[in-house]
């Protein structure tokens, strides 16, 4: 009777008593520590919200590209009226303006008819001054017509005299300016002089020519020794 209730105690108590773990096993309770709970694999870290600027700051943002935009259309305007002005400005020097520079027909023209001229005007002979004088006329105007019409009365007497011969000719004539209706020379000139009885001389000349364009003809209006 007393073996029986010992029996049932015993195996009650062993029922009973909870599973402890052995303190002298120092793995396993390094192992309960070390294990960390295993994380939720659908659970995502939340990222942090970035911080709100200041409407301020954004208004400027959205501004400068509409400030540099306008700039940079008020730069190309004003890059644009400078080059056109510089443009016209060399358009308009006197170099371009110098037809001698660009029209060669209208060069060779004025340097032929000027060249004939001087030719005629500075070319006589004892017998024939009557006809240098009236080829003066012809090519001759203003200012140049009234000193050659002053000298020529004393060529005249010389030559009558002495009978003088002088034969001219130009050996090299340049425009050095040229417009619709004027024009400036540098010719170069070779006169023979001839008296009678003795050996010809030769000399050369150099003068300034101002002519101007009348009715379709170049006349001689200035003369200048260099």
């Amino acid at each position: 009777m007393n073996s029986t209730a010992t029996d049932a105690t015993d195996a009650t108590d062993a029922t009973d008593a909870p599973d402890v773990t052995d303190a002298s096993d120092p793995t396993a309770a390094t192992a309960e520590k070390a294990a960390p709970d295993a994380p939720d694999e659908t659970d995502e870290p939340d990222e942090p919200d970035e911080p709100d600027e200041p409407d301020g700051v954004d208004v400027s943002r959205r501004r400068w590209p509409r400030v540099l935009g306008a700039l940079l259309a008020v730069a190309l305007i004003a890059t644009g009226g400078a080059l056109y002005a510089e443009g016209r400005q060399l358009r308009d020097t006197p170099a371009t303006a110098n037809l001698a520079l660009t029209d060669a027909a209208a060069t060779t023209r004025v340097t032929g008819d000027v060249s004939s001229a001087l030719g005629k005007i500075f070319s006589y002979g004892p017998g024939a001054t009557a006809a240098t004088r009236a080829a003066a006329k012809e090519v001759l105007a203003g200012k140049a017509l009234q000193q050659y019409a002053a000298l020529f009365g004393q060529v005249e007497r010389q030559s009558a005299d002495q009978k003088l011969t002088l034969t001219t000719e130009v050996v090299r004539a340049g425009v050095t300016r040229l417009t619709a209706s004027s024009a400036h020379l540098l010719v170069f000139l070779d006169q023979v002089y001839e008296r009678r009885g003795r050996a010809p001389t030769t000399a050369s000349a150099q003068l300034t020519v101002t002519a101007e364009l009348r009715e379709g003809r170049w006349w001689i209006v200035e003369i200048g020794s260099t």
